[in-house]
């Protein structure tokens, strides 16, 4: 059984080496195989880099021509670029109140005494509230006021006696009002609050307000101006009347 395995494998041998003699395995590990004389010996080139030990490629960045400008930065989403909107205003509209109870004793008392003379129906009856002269002085016109400033308010009356101009400061004196400016020397006590308000943001119920002291031709004119130019009045801290005017 031996004997014809090793005659199996020297046959396997001859039959791949061809022609020639049948070598031992101890001899082609020592001796090698040498190639026929008539067949050129080129070397093999190095084997290729494994891709996944080498670094990921850079990309080729092409420098840009001179005197081309960036293209400009769009918001990302959710983003909006806010551009600054002419008459922006910065200072937030004041809280409107109708708590004549909040108002300081002064003020509270000047504005129960003013009433008080409207409903008297006798314009002499505020001349002890204007002021004349001084830092305290109650401006009854934008433009001043020269000569008795009841003979003013008379001439600014449209029936010629004041009675008119009483009814408005009384009208003016019940609608909800307006603390400005506070804790500067400008601080005040405004009436009616339309004066601090936005006209295009008032709701049903104050235009109704509104209504009582102006007609809707000159609400519209006054939302066209910007702002209400119709009779309003102030009241210091201190209780002094600081002003009844008119106009923008």
């Amino acid at each position: 059984m031996m004997a014809q395995r090793s005659g199996f494998a020297a046959l396997l041998v001859v039959l791949h080496l061809g022609a020639s003699p049948a070598l031992a395995l101890s001899e082609l590990k020592e001796e090698g195989i040498s190639p026929p004389p008539d067949v050129q010996v080129v070397p093999l080139p190095p084997p290729l880099p494994n891709p996944a030990n080498q670094p990921a490629a850079q990309p080729v960045i092409e420098p840009q021509d001179e005197g081309v400008e960036e293209p400009a930065e769009t918001p990302g989403d959710g983003e909006t670029k806010k551009e600054a909107a002419p008459g922006d205003a910065d200072i937030p509209v004041p809280a409107i109140s109708y708590d004549i109870g909040a108002l300081p004793e002064p003020v509270r008392k000047t504005r129960e005494e003013l009433l008080e003379a409207t409903r008297s129906g006798n314009l002499q009856a505020l001349r002890p509230f204007i002021r004349t002269e001084g830092e305290n002085a109650t401006e009854l016109s934008l433009g001043g006021v020269e000569g008795d400033p009841i003979e003013h308010l008379k001439q600014m009356s449209g029936d010629g006696e004041g009675q008119e101009i009483l009814a408005i400061l009384q009208e003016v004196l019940e609608a909800g009002y307006v603390h400005t400016e506070i804790g500067t020397e400008n601080e005040i006590y405004l009436w009616p609050y339309f004066f601090a308000v936005p006209l295009d943001t008032l709701d049903a119920r104050q235009r109704v307000e509104l209504f009582r002291l102006v007609t809707a031709g000159d609400y519209e004119d006054m939302k066209n101006f910007g702002a209400y130019i119709f009779y309003r009045t102030g009241i210091r801290p201190d209780g002094s009347w600081a002003f009844f005017v008119a106009g923008d």
